[in-house]
Protein backbone atom coordinates (compact mmCIF):
# COMPACT_ATOMS: atom_id res chain seq x y z
CA UNK A 1 0.00 0.00 0.00
CA UNK A 2 1.34 3.73 -0.75
CA UNK A 3 2.31 6.01 1.94
CA UNK A 4 -0.86 7.83 3.17
CA UNK A 5 -0.71 11.54 2.68
CA UNK A 6 1.01 13.70 5.70
CA UNK A 7 -1.84 16.12 5.68
CA UNK A 8 -4.59 13.40 5.68
CA UNK A 9 -2.60 11.26 8.96
CA UNK A 10 -2.30 14.49 10.59
CA UNK A 11 -5.77 15.59 10.80
CA UNK A 12 -6.75 12.01 11.57
CA UNK A 13 -4.55 12.41 14.72
CA UNK A 14 -6.26 15.43 16.12
CA UNK A 15 -9.36 14.42 15.28
CA UNK A 16 -9.30 10.73 16.82
CA UNK A 17 -6.63 11.33 19.54
CA UNK A 18 -6.58 8.21 21.64
CA UNK A 19 -7.91 6.16 19.03
CA UNK A 20 -5.60 7.28 16.23
CA UNK A 21 -2.84 4.25 16.90
CA UNK A 22 -5.96 1.53 16.50
CA UNK A 23 -7.14 4.02 13.21
CA UNK A 24 -3.14 3.89 11.52
CA UNK A 25 -3.05 0.33 12.75
CA UNK A 26 -5.94 -1.03 10.20
CA UNK A 27 -4.12 -0.19 7.40
CA UNK A 28 -1.79 -3.01 7.97
CA UNK A 29 -4.49 -5.17 7.57
CA UNK A 30 -6.31 -6.21 4.26
CA UNK A 31 -9.23 -4.59 3.15
CA UNK A 32 -12.50 -6.66 3.83
CA UNK A 33 -14.54 -7.77 1.10
CA UNK A 34 -18.33 -7.74 1.79
CA UNK A 35 -21.76 -8.86 -0.24
CA UNK A 36 -25.35 -8.59 -0.20
CA UNK A 37 -27.96 -11.06 -0.78
CA UNK A 38 -30.32 -9.69 -3.37
CA UNK A 39 -33.73 -10.95 -1.13
CA UNK A 40 -35.80 -9.84 -3.55
CA UNK A 41 -34.57 -13.43 -5.02
CA UNK A 42 -33.36 -15.62 -2.16
CA UNK A 43 -33.37 -15.35 1.57
CA UNK A 44 -30.07 -14.33 3.37
CA UNK A 45 -30.51 -18.12 5.34
CA UNK A 46 -30.69 -19.92 1.61
CA UNK A 47 -27.32 -17.91 0.08
CA UNK A 48 -25.60 -18.35 2.70
CA UNK A 49 -26.33 -22.21 2.67
CA UNK A 50 -25.40 -22.60 -0.91
CA UNK A 51 -22.47 -19.83 -1.10
CA UNK A 52 -19.47 -21.75 -2.07
CA UNK A 53 -17.30 -19.04 -0.08
CA UNK A 54 -16.83 -18.51 3.44
CA UNK A 55 -19.53 -16.12 4.17
CA UNK A 56 -19.98 -14.10 8.04
CA UNK A 57 -23.14 -11.97 8.62
CA UNK A 58 -22.03 -8.07 9.35
CA UNK A 59 -24.43 -6.22 12.26
CA UNK A 60 -24.95 -3.68 9.77
CA UNK A 61 -27.93 -5.64 8.03
CA UNK A 62 -29.14 -9.23 7.72
CA UNK A 63 -28.55 -9.56 4.31
CA UNK A 64 -24.75 -8.24 4.35
CA UNK A 65 -22.08 -10.62 4.69
CA UNK A 66 -18.11 -10.32 5.11
CA UNK A 67 -16.90 -12.29 2.52
CA UNK A 68 -13.70 -14.51 2.49
CA UNK A 69 -12.15 -16.83 -0.04
CA UNK A 70 -13.84 -15.73 -2.96
CA UNK A 71 -12.35 -15.60 -6.25
CA UNK A 72 -13.91 -14.61 -9.65
CA UNK A 73 -17.07 -13.57 -7.87
CA UNK A 74 -18.27 -11.60 -10.85
CA UNK A 75 -17.99 -15.27 -13.28
CA UNK A 76 -20.17 -17.13 -10.84
CA UNK A 77 -23.58 -18.15 -11.96
CA UNK A 78 -24.90 -16.87 -8.37
CA UNK A 79 -24.05 -13.63 -9.66
CA UNK A 80 -24.67 -13.85 -13.45
CA UNK A 81 -28.42 -14.95 -11.79
CA UNK A 82 -28.48 -12.02 -9.76
CA UNK A 83 -28.57 -13.45 -6.37
CA UNK A 84 -26.01 -11.18 -4.70
CA UNK A 85 -24.52 -7.70 -5.20
CA UNK A 86 -20.67 -7.19 -3.83
CA UNK A 87 -20.54 -4.36 -1.98
CA UNK A 88 -18.00 -3.09 1.13
CA UNK A 89 -19.50 -4.08 4.48
CA UNK A 90 -20.16 -0.67 6.16
CA UNK A 91 -21.40 0.97 2.97
CA UNK A 92 -24.20 -1.26 3.48
CA UNK A 93 -25.09 1.07 5.91
CA UNK A 94 -26.92 3.40 4.19
CA UNK A 95 -29.71 1.12 3.01
CA UNK A 96 -30.28 0.05 6.62
CA UNK A 97 -30.10 3.49 7.68
CA UNK A 98 -32.89 4.17 4.92
CA UNK A 99 -35.75 2.10 6.91
CA UNK A 100 -37.76 1.53 3.50
CA UNK A 101 -40.21 -0.94 3.63
CA UNK A 102 -42.80 -2.88 0.80
CA UNK A 103 -45.41 -0.12 1.86
CA UNK A 104 -45.20 1.54 -1.93
CA UNK A 105 -42.62 4.27 -0.81
CA UNK A 106 -41.50 6.60 -3.88
CA UNK A 107 -37.50 6.81 -3.49
CA UNK A 108 -34.98 8.62 -5.22
CA UNK A 109 -30.91 7.64 -5.61
CA UNK A 110 -29.61 10.58 -6.37
CA UNK A 111 -26.08 9.84 -6.83
CA UNK A 112 -27.24 6.19 -7.54
CA UNK A 113 -23.86 4.27 -9.51
CA UNK A 114 -22.48 1.55 -9.63
CA UNK A 115 -25.95 0.33 -7.83
CA UNK A 116 -24.99 -1.06 -4.16
CA UNK A 117 -27.98 1.42 -2.55
CA UNK A 118 -30.22 0.94 -5.20
CA UNK A 119 -30.46 -2.66 -4.91
CA UNK A 120 -30.15 -2.56 -1.42
CA UNK A 121 -33.23 -0.17 -0.69
CA UNK A 122 -35.68 -1.46 -3.81
CA UNK A 123 -34.81 -4.88 -2.17
CA UNK A 124 -36.67 -3.44 0.90
CA UNK A 125 -39.32 -2.16 -0.70
CA UNK A 126 -40.27 -5.78 -2.53
CA UNK A 127 -41.11 -4.76 -5.68
CA UNK A 128 -43.29 -1.93 -4.40
CA UNK A 129 -43.64 1.39 -5.15
CA UNK A 130 -41.06 3.45 -6.70
CA UNK A 131 -37.56 3.65 -7.19
CA UNK A 132 -35.54 6.26 -9.10
CA UNK A 133 -31.99 5.73 -9.78
CA UNK A 134 -29.98 8.95 -10.78
CA UNK A 135 -26.32 9.38 -12.12
CA UNK A 136 -24.94 11.99 -13.93
CA UNK A 137 -22.17 10.71 -15.85
CA UNK A 138 -23.82 8.73 -18.90
CA UNK A 139 -21.26 5.83 -18.81
CA UNK A 140 -21.64 5.14 -15.27
CA UNK A 141 -25.65 5.20 -15.66
CA UNK A 142 -25.57 2.54 -17.97
CA UNK A 143 -23.66 0.51 -15.83
CA UNK A 144 -26.26 1.05 -13.03
CA UNK A 145 -28.61 -0.08 -15.54
CA UNK A 146 -27.15 -2.98 -16.36
CA UNK A 147 -27.31 -3.94 -12.49
CA UNK A 148 -30.72 -2.89 -11.87
CA UNK A 149 -31.45 -5.15 -14.40
CA UNK A 150 -29.04 -8.25 -13.07
CA UNK A 151 -30.46 -7.92 -9.83
CA UNK A 152 -34.15 -7.97 -11.39
CA UNK A 153 -35.82 -4.64 -9.91
CA UNK A 154 -39.33 -4.30 -11.57
CA UNK A 155 -40.23 -0.81 -9.64
CA UNK A 156 -37.14 1.45 -11.17
CA UNK A 157 -36.39 3.88 -13.40
CA UNK A 158 -33.01 4.99 -14.15
CA UNK A 159 -31.90 8.82 -15.21
CA UNK A 160 -29.09 10.61 -15.98
CA UNK A 161 -29.88 14.40 -14.43
CA UNK A 162 -27.91 17.08 -12.97
CA UNK A 163 -29.91 17.20 -9.43
CA UNK A 164 -31.28 20.59 -9.60
CA UNK A 165 -32.69 19.77 -13.09
CA UNK A 166 -34.29 16.45 -10.63
CA UNK A 167 -35.72 18.90 -8.39
CA UNK A 168 -37.04 21.36 -10.81
CA UNK A 169 -39.26 18.56 -12.07
CA UNK A 170 -40.23 16.65 -9.17
CA UNK A 171 -40.09 18.69 -6.28
CA UNK A 172 -41.49 17.53 -2.91
CA UNK A 173 -42.11 14.42 -4.83
CA UNK A 174 -40.35 11.69 -2.56
CA UNK A 175 -40.81 9.77 0.83
CA UNK A 176 -37.33 8.82 0.70
CA UNK A 177 -33.99 10.42 -0.86
CA UNK A 178 -30.84 8.78 -0.64
CA UNK A 179 -27.54 10.81 -1.60
CA UNK A 180 -24.34 9.16 -1.47
CA UNK A 181 -22.31 12.53 -2.31
CA UNK A 182 -19.33 12.08 -4.36
CA UNK A 183 -16.47 12.23 -2.30
CA UNK A 184 -12.71 12.20 -1.48
CA UNK A 185 -12.38 8.48 -1.01
CA UNK A 186 -10.30 8.72 2.02
CA UNK A 187 -12.22 5.26 3.22
CA UNK A 188 -11.00 3.77 -0.03
CA UNK A 189 -7.81 4.04 0.76
CA UNK A 190 -6.54 0.71 2.07
CA UNK A 191 -8.14 -1.15 -1.45
CA UNK A 192 -7.49 2.07 -3.60
CA UNK A 193 -3.96 3.97 -4.46
CA UNK A 194 -5.58 5.82 -7.19
CA UNK A 195 -7.68 7.48 -4.06
CA UNK A 196 -4.34 8.10 -2.24
CA UNK A 197 -2.77 9.72 -5.22
CA UNK A 198 -5.51 11.62 -6.17
CA UNK A 199 -6.43 12.97 -2.65
CA UNK A 200 -5.34 16.58 -0.98
CA UNK A 201 -6.99 19.29 0.88
CA UNK A 202 -8.51 21.71 -1.75
CA UNK A 203 -10.06 18.18 -3.36
CA UNK A 204 -11.56 17.78 0.23
CA UNK A 205 -12.95 21.23 -0.05
CA UNK A 206 -14.10 21.01 -3.76
CA UNK A 207 -15.71 18.23 -2.19
CA UNK A 208 -17.64 19.78 0.25
CA UNK A 209 -18.72 22.69 -1.90
CA UNK A 210 -20.04 20.03 -4.11
CA UNK A 211 -22.01 17.82 -1.78
CA UNK A 212 -23.31 20.78 -0.38
CA UNK A 213 -24.74 21.57 -3.85
CA UNK A 214 -26.07 18.13 -4.10
CA UNK A 215 -27.97 17.76 -0.81
CA UNK A 216 -29.58 21.23 -1.28
CA UNK A 217 -31.26 19.43 -4.23
CA UNK A 218 -32.42 16.89 -2.64
CA UNK A 219 -33.97 18.84 0.47
CA UNK A 220 -36.29 20.57 -2.68
CA UNK A 221 -36.88 16.80 -3.84
CA UNK A 222 -38.04 15.33 0.03
CA UNK A 223 -41.86 15.37 0.42
CA UNK A 224 -42.83 16.43 4.06
CA UNK A 225 -42.37 13.92 6.47
CA UNK A 226 -40.00 12.51 4.17
CA UNK A 227 -36.03 11.63 5.02
CA UNK A 228 -32.85 12.01 3.11
CA UNK A 229 -29.85 9.48 3.50
CA UNK A 230 -26.63 11.16 3.82
CA UNK A 231 -23.23 9.12 2.87
CA UNK A 232 -20.00 9.16 2.27
CA UNK A 233 -16.88 6.96 2.17
CA UNK A 234 -14.76 9.79 3.65
CA UNK A 235 -13.76 10.65 7.26
CA UNK A 236 -13.06 14.61 6.60
CA UNK A 237 -15.28 16.72 9.35
CA UNK A 238 -16.02 18.86 6.67
CA UNK A 239 -17.47 16.85 3.66
CA UNK A 240 -19.72 14.97 6.66
CA UNK A 241 -20.78 16.92 10.09
CA UNK A 242 -20.06 20.18 7.64
CA UNK A 243 -22.37 19.25 5.13
CA UNK A 244 -24.96 18.32 7.24
CA UNK A 245 -24.68 21.65 9.37
CA UNK A 246 -24.82 23.84 5.86
CA UNK A 247 -28.09 22.30 4.89
CA UNK A 248 -29.76 22.26 8.51
CA UNK A 249 -28.48 26.21 8.59
CA UNK A 250 -30.29 27.07 5.55
CA UNK A 251 -33.88 24.96 6.01
CA UNK A 252 -35.54 25.03 9.07
CA UNK A 253 -37.51 22.39 8.63
CA UNK A 254 -34.74 19.62 8.23
CA UNK A 255 -33.84 17.48 11.93
CA UNK A 256 -31.13 15.08 12.60
CA UNK A 257 -32.58 11.73 13.11
CA UNK A 258 -29.29 9.66 13.08
CA UNK A 259 -25.89 10.04 12.13
CA UNK A 260 -22.76 7.69 12.37
CA UNK A 261 -19.45 7.01 11.85
CA UNK A 262 -17.45 4.13 10.85
CA UNK A 263 -13.92 3.81 10.80
CA UNK A 264 -11.95 0.39 9.52
CA UNK A 265 -10.73 -0.07 12.97
CA UNK A 266 -14.30 0.53 14.99
CA UNK A 267 -16.40 -1.74 12.22
CA UNK A 268 -16.57 -4.36 9.62
CA UNK A 269 -15.51 -2.45 6.49
CA UNK A 270 -12.95 0.39 5.21
CA UNK A 271 -15.21 3.37 6.63
CA UNK A 272 -18.41 5.14 6.41
CA UNK A 273 -20.40 8.13 7.25
CA UNK A 274 -24.57 7.80 7.36
CA UNK A 275 -26.97 10.46 7.88
CA UNK A 276 -30.99 10.69 8.56
CA UNK A 277 -32.43 13.93 8.38
CA UNK A 278 -36.04 14.36 8.68
CA UNK A 279 -38.32 17.14 6.93
CA UNK A 280 -41.11 18.53 9.10
CA UNK A 281 -44.82 18.50 8.09
CA UNK A 282 -46.83 15.38 7.03
CA UNK A 283 -46.74 13.94 4.13
CA UNK A 284 -49.96 14.73 1.04
CA UNK A 285 -50.92 10.90 0.22
CA UNK A 286 -53.71 12.50 -2.03
CA UNK A 287 -51.08 14.46 -3.85
CA UNK A 288 -51.91 14.47 -7.40
CA UNK A 289 -49.38 14.00 -10.28
CA UNK A 290 -48.92 13.13 -13.99
CA UNK A 291 -48.17 9.60 -14.46
CA UNK A 292 -46.74 7.56 -17.31
CA UNK A 293 -49.72 6.42 -19.42
CA UNK A 294 -50.20 3.48 -21.78
CA UNK A 295 -49.59 3.70 -25.32
CA UNK A 296 -49.79 0.30 -27.30
CA UNK A 297 -51.90 -0.01 -29.89
CA UNK A 298 -54.58 -3.32 -30.98
CA UNK A 299 -51.68 -5.19 -33.09
CA UNK A 300 -49.45 -4.35 -30.26
CA UNK A 301 -51.13 -6.06 -27.83
CA UNK A 302 -52.04 -9.10 -29.80
CA UNK A 303 -48.28 -9.51 -30.35
CA UNK A 304 -47.41 -9.23 -26.74
CA UNK A 305 -50.10 -11.50 -25.91
CA UNK A 306 -48.82 -14.17 -28.17
CA UNK A 307 -45.13 -13.72 -26.81
CA UNK A 308 -46.87 -13.76 -22.69
CA UNK A 309 -48.36 -16.92 -24.03
CA UNK A 310 -45.71 -18.52 -24.87
CA UNK A 311 -43.04 -17.83 -22.30
CA UNK A 312 -45.02 -18.13 -19.00
CA UNK A 313 -47.47 -19.62 -17.50
CA UNK A 314 -49.30 -16.93 -15.43
CA UNK A 315 -50.52 -13.34 -16.67
CA UNK A 316 -48.41 -10.14 -16.06
CA UNK A 317 -48.78 -7.94 -12.80
CA UNK A 318 -50.24 -4.52 -12.99
CA UNK A 319 -48.64 -1.77 -14.45
CA UNK A 320 -48.52 0.70 -17.98
CA UNK A 321 -47.60 -0.61 -21.18
CA UNK A 322 -45.55 1.73 -22.74
CA UNK A 323 -43.49 1.70 -26.60
CA UNK A 324 -41.24 4.10 -27.87
CA UNK A 325 -38.16 3.01 -30.73
CA UNK A 326 -39.86 -0.24 -30.36
CA UNK A 327 -39.07 -1.30 -27.49
CA UNK A 328 -42.21 -2.41 -24.51
CA UNK A 329 -42.14 -1.64 -21.56
CA UNK A 330 -44.09 -2.68 -18.23
CA UNK A 331 -43.68 0.88 -16.19
CA UNK A 332 -45.35 0.97 -12.12
CA UNK A 333 -48.49 2.86 -12.59
CA UNK A 334 -46.85 5.34 -10.01
CA UNK A 335 -44.14 6.10 -11.88
CA UNK A 336 -44.32 10.07 -12.56
CA UNK A 337 -44.37 11.28 -16.12
CA UNK A 338 -41.68 13.86 -15.44
CA UNK A 339 -39.07 10.66 -15.56
CA UNK A 340 -39.49 11.09 -19.23
CA UNK A 341 -38.38 14.30 -19.42
CA UNK A 342 -35.17 13.31 -17.29
CA UNK A 343 -32.89 11.25 -20.09
CA UNK A 344 -34.17 8.58 -18.59
CA UNK A 345 -31.67 5.28 -19.99
CA UNK A 346 -34.21 2.66 -18.97
CA UNK A 347 -37.71 2.42 -17.14
CA UNK A 348 -39.71 -0.26 -15.89
CA UNK A 349 -38.85 -3.47 -17.13
CA UNK A 350 -38.59 -4.10 -21.13
CA UNK A 351 -40.69 -7.03 -21.42
CA UNK A 352 -39.33 -7.18 -25.64
CA UNK A 353 -38.05 -5.63 -28.97
CA UNK A 354 -40.79 -5.43 -32.17
CA UNK A 355 -38.48 -7.07 -35.14
CA UNK A 356 -40.42 -8.33 -38.36
CA UNK A 357 -43.89 -8.48 -36.75
CA UNK A 358 -43.50 -9.65 -33.59
CA UNK A 359 -42.02 -9.33 -29.98
CA UNK A 360 -38.83 -10.80 -29.56
CA UNK A 361 -38.19 -11.31 -25.17
CA UNK A 362 -35.67 -8.93 -24.03
CA UNK A 363 -33.15 -10.16 -21.26
CA UNK A 364 -34.35 -7.40 -18.50
CA UNK A 365 -37.93 -9.65 -18.49
CA UNK A 366 -35.91 -12.56 -18.67
CA UNK A 367 -34.02 -11.32 -15.48
CA UNK A 368 -37.27 -9.65 -13.69
CA UNK A 369 -39.06 -12.54 -14.42
CA UNK A 370 -42.03 -10.44 -12.85
CA UNK A 371 -43.40 -13.11 -10.30
CA UNK A 372 -44.23 -15.72 -13.13
CA UNK A 373 -42.66 -19.28 -14.08
CA UNK A 374 -41.74 -19.85 -17.24
CA UNK A 375 -42.86 -22.07 -19.15
CA UNK A 376 -39.74 -24.19 -20.19
CA UNK A 377 -36.62 -23.59 -17.51
CA UNK A 378 -33.43 -25.03 -19.00
CA UNK A 379 -31.54 -25.80 -15.35
CA UNK A 380 -28.20 -26.43 -14.58
CA UNK A 381 -25.85 -26.82 -11.61
CA UNK A 382 -23.41 -24.28 -10.98
CA UNK A 383 -20.30 -25.64 -12.10
CA UNK A 384 -22.29 -27.44 -14.81
CA UNK A 385 -19.86 -26.80 -18.23
CA UNK A 386 -22.62 -26.29 -20.36
CA UNK A 387 -24.02 -23.81 -17.66
CA UNK A 388 -20.47 -22.25 -18.21
CA UNK A 389 -20.99 -22.84 -22.48
CA UNK A 390 -23.88 -21.04 -22.44
CA UNK A 391 -22.45 -18.13 -20.39
CA UNK A 392 -19.75 -17.60 -22.49
CA UNK A 393 -22.39 -17.20 -25.85
CA UNK A 394 -22.67 -20.73 -26.80
CA UNK A 395 -25.47 -22.92 -27.52
CA UNK A 396 -26.44 -25.98 -25.26
CA UNK A 397 -28.53 -28.95 -25.97
CA UNK A 398 -31.83 -29.10 -24.66
CA UNK A 399 -35.58 -31.82 -24.69
CA UNK A 400 -35.93 -32.47 -28.75
CA UNK A 401 -39.35 -31.37 -28.09
CA UNK A 402 -39.31 -28.31 -26.83
CA UNK A 403 -39.67 -25.26 -28.95
CA UNK A 404 -39.61 -21.20 -28.74
CA UNK A 405 -38.59 -19.46 -25.80
CA UNK A 406 -37.10 -20.44 -22.73
CA UNK A 407 -35.52 -19.25 -19.73
CA UNK A 408 -31.91 -21.15 -18.64
CA UNK A 409 -31.47 -21.83 -14.86
CA UNK A 410 -29.02 -21.90 -12.21
CA UNK A 411 -30.25 -24.25 -9.63
CA UNK A 412 -29.70 -22.64 -5.88
CA UNK A 413 -30.94 -24.55 -3.18
CA UNK A 414 -34.56 -25.03 -3.29
CA UNK A 415 -35.31 -23.16 -6.93
CA UNK A 416 -33.61 -21.85 -9.85
CA UNK A 417 -32.66 -18.82 -10.85
CA UNK A 418 -32.76 -17.27 -15.09
CA UNK A 419 -29.61 -16.24 -16.24
CA UNK A 420 -30.22 -15.40 -19.53
CA UNK A 421 -32.86 -16.79 -22.84
CA UNK A 422 -32.39 -19.37 -25.02
CA UNK A 423 -34.62 -20.42 -27.91
CA UNK A 424 -34.84 -24.27 -28.44
CA UNK A 425 -35.13 -25.46 -31.98
CA UNK A 426 -34.17 -29.19 -32.75
CA UNK A 427 -33.32 -29.98 -29.79
CA UNK A 428 -30.41 -27.19 -29.05
CA UNK A 429 -30.79 -24.06 -27.31
CA UNK A 430 -29.72 -21.42 -28.89
CA UNK A 431 -28.23 -18.37 -27.22
CA UNK A 432 -30.20 -14.89 -26.67
CA UNK A 433 -27.78 -13.34 -23.74
CA UNK A 434 -26.68 -9.87 -24.48
CA UNK A 435 -22.99 -9.97 -26.32
CA UNK A 436 -21.73 -7.63 -23.41
CA UNK A 437 -22.58 -10.20 -20.76
CA UNK A 438 -20.77 -12.84 -21.92
CA UNK A 439 -18.60 -14.49 -19.26
CA UNK A 440 -15.63 -16.01 -21.08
Amino acid sequence: MAALPEKFTERMRRELGDAYPDFIASYEKPPVRGLRVNTLKISPEEFAGICPWELEQTPIMPEGFIVRGAQNVGRHPFHAAGLFYMQEPSAMSAAAASQANGSGLKVLDMCAAPGGKTGGIAARMRGRGVMIANEIVPRRAKLLAQNVERLGLTNSAVICERPDNIAARLPEFFDIVAVDAPCSGEGMFRKDEGAIAEWSPEHVSACAERQKLILASAAECVAPGGSIIYSTCTFSRDENEGVIEDILNKRGDLTVEHMERLYPHTSCGEGHFVCRLRRSGAPDRGRKYARIKENTDKKQLALLSDLLLSTQENSLPEGSLFVKNDSIRLIPREMPEAVLSLHPVACGVELGLLKKGRFEPSHTYCMAELGQRFLRRLEFEPDDPLLAAFLAGGAVPCPEDWRGWSAVCVRAGRGSYPVGLGKAVEGTMKNHLPKGLYIN
